[in-house]
């Protein structure tokens, strides 16, 4: 089979991540093409690619050129992972009569309008989720049916090769968090969290790494400095490769207000990681409360610093956490099952 991927991603995230674990894993049986639009996410990928512009969704250059790669390419899939790719890739399809199965990661609510038809209906052959409720969500919406739907897990794997050089641990006690700094990701209220936290019980050894970019970025230093945690609590920035990060840290904590199945949780895991999270998407769908993690209602300052003592006081349930969590990711979250239900989803939809 041949299938192309098309990324019009500014910048590396977990759909970017997404994408990659699945060109790979795919790569080993079919022929994978990508199309992309920065280097920061080309680079990383070793099979055909092509720089794009992606301008908007009226790039006619971009449309010229995905139409010539599916023809050069006798392209069978093309699976669009951003909302400007799923109509430059549906427009695609439909002129040269490919089908276009788009990847949907997070829960989004859909209105009954003419343009979500056309994109999710019209131009689409198929959607990907990675949980459960963002397929009953979708599902609210009168064009979506539920046989265009496949609930297919994130696969990963980690390279222990990848781990090095590892990451002097500076606390006994290390709180993790991954992601783009904006404010869907609730990073204020994990900051907000951890300082109840650390000025309720006055904890000194205790360090709070958030690793990743975004717009609020300044706005969260002014908040550490605010709360007079400025000392406990460290940007990274970017960081190309986060895992040796996550195998020295404590705790993974996940505080959105919105999410899919997030692959940093999942890295967390893999990496002895116990989990704290929001109830946001499809977490619930995976982690079990008291059982691989410990839920929190997103904006719940209080329960968010209770939840971070009762691990750093108990060692035994953080290692009894994290011990289950990896167990989940390992079982529930391969590559080898995630080419699995693409491919079989890939060919009903071909029928």
């Amino acid at each position: 089979m041949n299938i192309l991927f098309t990324c019009s991603a500014r910048k590396w995230g977990g759909n970017e991540a997404w994408v990659l674990n699945a060109a790979r894993v795919l790569a080993l049986k079919h022929h994978i093409v990508i199309a992309y639009r920065k280097d920061v996410i080309g680079e990383r990928f070793n099979c055909e690619k092509y720089q794009l512009p992606f301008c908007n969704e009226a790039d006619f250059y971009t449309l010229a050129k995905l139409v010539t790669i599916i023809k050069q390419h006798r392209i069978d899939i093309v699976v669009p992972t951003k909302r400007k790719d799923y109509f430059l890739a549906g427009i695609a399809c439909k002129l040269t009569g490919t089908k276009n199965i788009m990847i949907l990661g997070i829960v989004r609510d859909l209105k009954n309008t003419i343009i979500n038809n056309l994109v999710y209906n019209k131009l689409a052959s198929g959607i990907m989720v990675n949980a459960h409720m963002i397929k009953n969500v979708l599902l609210q919406s009168a064009y979506i049916k539920a046989e265009n739907i496949a609930v297919i897990p994130n696969g990963l794997s980690i390279d222990i090769n990848s781990l090095q050089p590892p990451v002097q641990k500076k606390f006994d006690y290390l709180i993790t968090s991954l992601g783009e700094l904006s404010e869907r990701k609730g990073f204020d209220f994990l900051i907000k969290g951890f300082a109840v936290f650390v000025q309720k019980h006055n904890i000194t050894n205790s360090g709070l790494l958030i690793i990743g970019a975004g717009g609020e970025l300044e706005a969260l230093k002014k908040l550490a400095i605010s709360l007079k945690i400025e000392r406990l609590v460290t940007f990274t920035g970017f960081v190309k490769n986060p895992y040796p990060y996550l195998a020295a840290s404590d705790v993974f904590a996940l505080t959105s207000k919105n999410e899919g199945i997030p692959y940093a949780t999942l890295e967390a895991a893999l990496l002895d990681n116990a989990i704290i999270s929001t109830k946001a998407g499809g977490v619930e769908e995976v982690l079990r409360d008291n059982q691989e993690c410990l839920f929190v209602d997103y904006g719940d300052e209080q329960h968010l610093a209770d939840h971070l003592f009762l691990l750093y006081s108990n060692t035994g349930l953080r290692k009894r956490l994290a011990v289950n969590a990896k167990a989940i990711a390992q079982k529930k979250f391969s590559l080898e099952k995630m080419e699995t239900d693409m491919v079989n989803f890939f060919k009903t939809i071909k029928q």
